[in-house]
Parts: structure tokens; C-alpha cells; sequence
């Protein structure tokens, strides 16, 4: 008779299955890298969340989200070695301490209005979404994040072509090259109106 086994996947209090090893990504040469490996878990963005919903005690994070009282303390400190939350003290002569989002926090609102407005387009539910953002003074609701070109219309990645920035090196290049070549149908950087001009340059010379 065969005996059948079969292997559990575990999480460990960082809440990863356990054998299996975050990747980093503060190594890579790449902005969006370096922030997910900051901000980019489920719990952290969800933090960040309620961050902006006015939560500011332990207790609150963790009824409102139902996590785990270790994988809160682990998030929250990360999220504090990151400088995206600071400790504060909610009472006076400090008896008590909360949470609130620094500068650096705040900023990443219009990244969690877009991940909404992404969430209400294709991930709501079947009576629409739960919460609407509404400009306090004029209650107008909030319009699309996006890029917005000179013009002043959203424009998609295929509106953009990728240069070199200072922190660029060999391999940058060629992933800049690729893409441009995939996406817009040119590898050499030049913008369309750079080559309109030069082919008027010949025609006219």
C-alpha cells in the first residue's frame, strides 16, 4: 500500500511561505524596483491605506485589517527604517504613541488614488465601488491619474519614449533601445518631431 504525503506551505511571520526567500530589489538599478522593494507588499500598501483613512494606533491598524498582531509590527517597522511612517505621540507627555505617514508617505497618494480608480474599473464588485474620492471644496470627484502630456491629456505608455537618465549605465541603454524599438518603432532616442524636421532639412536642402 503507497503512502501519500503532503507538504503544507507554511508562512513564517513575515507572512512568506516558509523555504521560500524574498527577493530584494533595492539592488537593481531601477526606480519602480527600489520602491516596490520599500512599499510594495500587500500589507505595507494596505498600511499606507488606512494611513490616509486617519488610522494611527496599533490596535486600530490591526482590527481595520485583520492582520496578525507580528506581521503588523514587522510591516510597521520596515515601513519606519524606510521613512515612510514616523512614530508620534498621540497623548500628551507621549503616554501613548501612533503612527502617521511622514513626507515621503504622502506622497504616495496619487499612487493609491490610481490603484483605486485601476480597482474600480477592473476589480470592483457586482453593486460598483465602495468609496468615491471627492474634492472637499467643490465635491467634484477626482479625475483620472495618469501622466498628462504638454497638452494636458493622459497619455499612455505608448504616448512615452524612454531616454537615459544619470543613473543609467550600458545595460539601461539597451533596455531603453528595446523597448522603443517594441513599442514606438524606433531604437535611437529621436522623437518624431526631431525627425520630422530633419527630413525637412533634406527635402529642402
Amino acid at each position: 500500500m503507497l503512502k501519500l504525503t503532503r507538504k503544507v506551505a507554511r508562512r513564517n511571520c513575515s507572512g512568506y511561505i516558509a523555504g521560500m526567500q524574498r527577493k530584494a530589489f533595492s539592488e537593481m538599478n531601477c526606480s519602480i524596483a527600489r520602491a516596490l522593494d520599500e512599499v510594495g507588499e500587500w500589507w505595507s500598501l494596505l498600511i499606507i491605506r488606512e494611513c490616509f483613512f486617519g488610522t494611527t494606533r496599533f490596535d486600530q491598524f490591526q482590527e481595520r485589517l485583520g492582520i496578525a498582531r507580528n506581521i503588523l509590527t514587522t510591516r510597521l517597522r520596515r515601513l519606519i527604517a524606510n521613512g515612510v511612517v514616523e512614530r508620534v505621540s498621540l497623548e500628551e507627555h507621549g503616554r501613548r504613541e501612533g503612527y502617521r505617514l511622514t513626507a515621503k508617505g504622502e506622497e504616495l497618494f496619487p499612487v493609491l488614488v490610481s490603484l483605486q480608480q485601476w480597482g474600480d474599473k477592473w476589480a470592483v464588485g457586482e453593486k460598483g465601488p465602495p468609496i468615491r474620492m471627492v474634492e472637499h471644496e467643490t465635491d467634484s470627484l477626482l479625475g483620472p491619474v495618469g501622466p498628462i502630456s504638454s497638452t494636458g491629456r493622459i497619455i499612455s505608455f505608448r504616448d512615452v519614449r524612454l531616454e537615459m537618465g544619470p543613473g543609467g549605465g550600458p545595460s539601461t541603454a539597451k533596455r531603453i533601445a528595446d523597448r522603443n524599438l517594441a513599442i514606438l518603432g524606433v531604437a535611437d532616442g529621436a522623437s518624431t518631431a526631431d525627425k520630422s524636421v530633419e527630413l525637412d532639412s533634406k527635402s529642402t536642402s
